[in-house]
């Protein structure tokens, strides 16, 4: 497994946005499929969004419609935006980006979403 690097969690009040970035240094984002996770305190990680390649973009219930997550390839990143955050979207959020053979992780951002 490599290292990549995250950024762009933070704290909002609900209603709110951020976005999330990830890249995967000296690869080329476009060469991957991308994975974001988060886990929450006591709580199982989950998988919230997928882009594959071949398959596009896949979403959980929880957060669809709300988070959209797309990829600059000029920019070699991939982002999460999340829109309209919810308490319950609180979490360390990772980025997994994947491609045969290799797969990299960040180090998890968090999110924190309260009044």
């Amino acid at each position: 497994q490599g290292q990549l690097v995250e950024s762009g969690g933070g704290s909002v009040r609900p209603g709110g946005s951020l976005r999330l970035s990830c890249r995967v240094p000296n690869h080329p984002i476009s060469n991957f499929d991308i994975y974001w996770y988060r886990q929450a305190p006591g709580k199982e990680r989950e998988n919230v969004v997928t882009f594959s390649r071949t398959r596009g973009s896949t979403y959980a219930d929880a957060v669809k419609g709300r988070f959209t997550i797309s990829r600059d390839n000029d920019e070699n990143m991939a982002y999460l935006q999340m829109d309209n955050l919810k308490p319950e979207d609180t979490a360390i959020y990772n980025c997994n980006a994947r491609k045969l053979g290799s797969s990299y992780w960040g180090q998890g951002t968090q999110v924190t979403v309260s009044e």
